[in-house]
């Protein structure tokens, strides 16, 4: 198994190139959930069911990554029935939910996927995605995540978590690939 240095920064000029390669390699993508896939915010009926929204474009994004060949998996710290009807809906069957140590979970995800650490991308948004987020060959944040967060994110996104980050990234990956335009293409026909 792959060792988990602790991420160095670039230099500024060479960042943004290196960034690109990794990209290029990765085969699996990691989300948090709360604050990521949603806004983060926690609705409970009076009845004590919790309501969570999704972005439909996050949904497509996901969509078009597994569609080429890159798996989708959910590392989160609370279970919801809301979250496991969304990842039926989109064919995610990788779901770690109710995890306090992310470390461990991701560390599971590589023995159990067999894909290197170096081809994982994780995106998180708080503190407890930080032991995760510094293992993955790329780690991704959203714009409201804390300072230190932020600092261990080889990209920040522009849009906030439920509001088209995934698809920001998703994209970013695609494009990394060269599978964009293709896609585009085939749309456009």
């Amino acid at each position: 198994m792959e060792k988990h240095p602790k991420k160095k920064q670039a230099p500024p000029e060479n960042s943004a190139l290196k960034l690109g390669l990794k990209l290029g390699q990765i085969k699996l993508l990691l989300l948090d959930v709360d604050g990521v896939l949603t806004d983060g915010q926690i609705t409970y009926t009076d009845s004590g069911e919790q309501i969570k929204s999704f972005s439909s474009k996050d949904g497509l994004g996901l969509r078009l990554l597994m569609d080429n060949n890159i798996r989708i998996g959910i590392v989160t710290g609370r279970k919801s029935d809301a979250l496991g009807h969304r990842c039926q809906n989109l064919g995610i069957d990788l779901v770690f939910d109710g995890i306090r140590d992310k470390a461990v979970a991701f560390d599971k995800i590589v023995e159990q996927t067999g894909i290197a650490v170096r081809q994982i991308a994780f995106v998180g948004d708080d503190l407890i995605d930080l032991p995760a987020m510094i293992r993955a060959g790329v780690s991704f944040t959203v714009p409201d995540a804390p300072n230190e967060v932020k600092r261990h994110a080889d990209q920040v996104t522009l849009a906030r978590g439920g509001h088209g980050a995934v698809r920001e990234i998703c994209e970013t990956i695609l494009k990394a690939q060269g599978l964009w335009e293709k896609l585009l293409n085939r749309y456009l026909s």
